[in-house]
């Protein structure tokens, strides 16, 4: 009897556990009868009283539930790897705990994993959310696909069902600062993309705000992505050329006798602009080196202070 592990990373989520717990078994019932469900709930460091309705649920379904509570607020991503270290399923998916993503989508992608792909995605082709959210949404996983992964799907996602290979590889690589899910198609395994439109979230507010949004960002890049650093290379050696030429144009005008003498201006402009582009090629390599020191300290991701 295949087991489906369902890992669901919680943060500030007391509101929505008793109804997306509900649904989610209620959403068994879709399922073939030689199915077991496991359920990993995973407390992110939440301070209200997420924790308590975890413990509920536990008590309800003593033999299919374990909860793990985080010491601190590591962000969804290194608690969605908590997750993958206490799940113990044949095939694993990830769904967030307000009930945006649809749980009945889940049979779908079941089917799919028992037919033999190890990894399907479930895109968001829409999003009833506000405009600013689908912007930045929109050009973070267009610029990730162009510039890092191609085989990311368009409109991203986070809603994913993986087999128990990738989970154990993803567990073995241990990476500090990284998108999580996307370690799974940078893996490079057959898979397969199902689109759907993500629903607006109607219980409890959004922990995602946007120094998360740009840690994500920046973290991505660096993690799966050589651009910023050739682009820094590439940008000093136009400006390099740039520079020779303007140079080559100053000493032909000084022979001739037709340089500017007020070119105080000009050369300030020149030079703030150089500076600038120099601090910012050193905030993009500090970035590197960050996460370079970050690792090699090999401290632990997350802490878990009790596990049910």
């Amino acid at each position: 009897m295949p087991t489906l592990s369902i890992i669901i990373p919680c943060y500030y989520n007391e509101e929505n556990i008793p109804i997306t717990t509900a649904e989610l078994i209620r959403n068994e019932t879709h399922f073939s009868s030689d199915v077991r469900f496991e359920y990993v709930m995973v407390d992110d460091g939440s301070r209200d009283n997420t924790w308590l309705e975890l413990n509920k649920f536990k008590s309800q379904y003593p033999d299919k539930v374990t909860i793990i509570k985080l010491a601190g607020n590591v962000g969804s991503y290194n608690a969605i790897l908590a997750g993958m270290q206490y799940a113990t399923g044949d095939v694993t998916t990830v769904i967030a705990a307000d009930l945006q993503d649809p749980p009945e989508l889940m049979v779908k992608m079941y089917d799919y994993w028992a037919k033999g792909i190890k990894l399907i995605m479930a895109n968001r082709e829409d999003r009833e959310e506000s405009f600013g959210q689908r912007l930045f949404s929109n050009i973070y996983h267009s610029l990730m696909r162009k510039l890092a992964i191609k085989s990311i799907p368009s409109g991203g996602f986070d809603y994913v069902m993986f087999d128990a290979q990738l989970r154990l590889e993803v567990i073995k690589m241990n990476e500090k600062n990284t998108n999580t899910l996307y370690l799974l198609p940078w893996m490079g395994y057959e898979h397969v993309c199902i689109p759907y439109t993500r629903k607006q979230r109607k219980v409890g507010k959004s922990r995602w705000t946007l120094q998360k949004k740009i840690k994500l960002f920046v973290d991505s890049f660096v993690s799966f992505s050589y651009f910023p650093i050739r682009a820094i290379s590439v940008t000093g050696i136009l400006m390099g050329f740039t520079a020779l030429i303007y140079a080559a144009i100053v000493i032909i005008a000084k022979i001739t006798g037709n340089i500017d003498e007020n070119g105080w201006s000009a050369l300030m402009v020149v030079l703030l602009f150089v500076s600038s582009f120099q601090m910012i090629g050193l905030g993009i390599l500090g970035e590197y080196v960050w996460r370079s020191l970050d690792a090699s300290r090999n401290r632990p991701i997350y802490i878990v202070e009790e596990k049910i």
